[in-house]
């Protein structure tokens, strides 16, 4: 049975100006169950991430700061958050979800983490609301467990992986593959083992056919026993901080492309869901119910 991994912490009170739209992990939740395409048992709350597992990739001096509430104001505002206590709490959620997912997914095929894909985290700060790497944690954690072998993370998100990238530029175990806007968030992006940048007008046809010569090819070349993968939908053609313009139906056939590969080798994938910033809420818990959809079909084979 594929899990998601989920908490009533991640819908974190904001102002209401502010532009990340949290109220979506409510809504994809209410919408899969609505729809029957998942049942309420499927959503599962996850184990918060210890010290020692953050610890693998977050310096000791950062994750102090933050639990003692001593960052400086910079580092408040370029998290992108207002910092709370609660904002800790979330954050340890989210990175002990995705710990959780990979171990359900070695069981499943496919398990979801229904926030995460906090790519932009470094080890000694935080970023773009980013505030611990969870795919870096939990890969981490993943390679302690199991030293001898290989993960792929797979970063369809529209932003580059900026943290991801600096975090294991040094560890041969870990292929960090990023596929974004070339002119996009962040202005300075790091060195993934590869790195795709994608052009404003790219098409959907364009898109499609570098994600499936791309994965197919990493397959095949970094033969991972594992896979985390980041399914920003923030590639959308009304995404406010996108650019790209990809179509839903091109959306979903990514997911396709991704699951279907996946599945061939008989991969396990633990899934973040990433960005989205369309204009239309609608939109945005569309797309991402379209990866749960398409993921269930793929592995569960109906």
């Amino acid at each position: 049975m594929i899990e998601v991994f989920c908490n009533d912490h991640y819908h974190l009170e904001l102002p209401p100006n502010h532009r990340f739209p949290m109220e979506k992990y409510r809504l994809i939740q209410e919408q899969l169950i609505f729809e029957g395409s998942f049942t309420s048992e499927q959503f599962v709350s996850p184990e918060a991430a210890t010290f020692e597992q953050i610890n693998r990739v977050h310096n000791a001096e950062y994750i102090e700061k933050l639990e003692k509430g001593l960052l400086t104001k910079h580092e408040i505002r370029r998290s992108g958050f207002p910092y709370s206590k609660d904002l800790v709490i979330r954050e340890k959620l989210i990175t002990g979800g995705t710990i959780n997912a990979t171990k359900s997914a070695l069981e499943n095929g496919v398990t979801f983490n229904l926030a995460g894909g906090t790519h932009h985290a470094y080890p000694d700060h935080a970023e773009g609301f980013c505030i611990f790497n969870d795919v870096a944690v939990a890969a981490s954690e993943y390679l302690n467990i199991n030293p001898t072998h290989k993960v792929l993370i797979i970063d369809l998100d529209v932003h580059q992986g900026n943290g991801t990238a600096f975090i294991f530029q040094n560890e041969p175990r870990v292929f960090t593959f990023s596929m974004h806007g070339a002119k996009n968030y962040p202005m300075h992006k790091e060195k993934s083992d590869l790195d795709i940048e994608l052009p404003d007008d790219i098409t959907d046809e364009q898109y499609l056919r570098l994600v499936k010569s791309n994965v197919n090819q990493l397959i095949e070349f970094v033969k991972p026993d594992f896979v985390y993968y980041l399914s920003g939908v923030d590639i959308l053609v009304n995404d406010t901080l996108g650019k790209v313009s990809i179509s839903m139906a091109a959306c979903r056939e990514r997911d396709i492309i991704v699951f279907e590969a996946l599945h061939q080798k008989g991969l396990p994938v633990a899934v973040s869901m990433g960005g989205g910033y369309a204009n239309r809420i609608r939109d945005i818990v569309e797309a991402h119910c379209n990866t749960y959809r398409v993921a269930k079909h793929i592995f569960e084979e109906i």
